[in-house]
């Protein structure tokens, strides 16, 4: 619990901007148990990338009511810092609030769970700070860009759906 409040806290007392993409659609079911245990994350750290473009994940079906945000979506396990509830899914966009393009995607780093952009070279904490920026130019200077953010509710009889609200 201290953990989730000194790190609210810590993102309160700084000004980043979390809302510098465009405020597109998300609507991801993974509402179903066997979609969720095949789709989903399990555990802290583990990752999916969700870009219908790019047919990612493999297999994964997309519906007409379907939507991937800006630049698609990282469904990540980690702790959220506003509960302190710790594996739980986390959303974010993939598309660098530097950048601003829905082409220039983070990649998860697998060795420190960070999000990095190939192009800018921010880092981002997707794991225990909200998409914070750690380093790089998201994190340097007057304005700070965080990841933006999205929700995952969890459904009826398993699983969750994220969304953008």
């Amino acid at each position: 619990m201290a953990v989730a409040l000194s790190s609210g806290l810590l993102l309160s007392c700084n000004s980043v901007d979390d809302e510098r993409l465009p405020n597109v659609p998300v609507n991801i079911n993974l509402g179903d148990p066997g979609l969720w245990n095949r789709y989903g994350v399990a555990g802290f750290g583990l990752y999916r990338y969700f870009i219908p473009e790019l047919k990612e994940p493999s297999g994964f079906s997309y519906t007409v009511s379907s939507c991937a945000g800006f630049g698609g979506v990282l469904l990540i396990g980690g702790m959220d810092p506003f509960s302190g509830d710790v594996n739980v899914p986390l959303a974010y966009d993939l598309a660098c609030p530097v950048e601003c393009k829905p082409t220039v995607r983070v990649k998860i780093d697998d060795s420190t769970f960070e999000a990095i952009c190939p192009v800018c070279g921010s880092k981002y904490d997707v794991t225990m700070r909200a998409g914070s920026p750690i380093s790089g130019p998201a994190a340097e200077g007057k304005n700070k860009y965080a990841l933006k953010r999205y929700q995952c509710l969890p459904a009826q009889y398993g699983g969750y759906i994220i969304v953008n609200r």
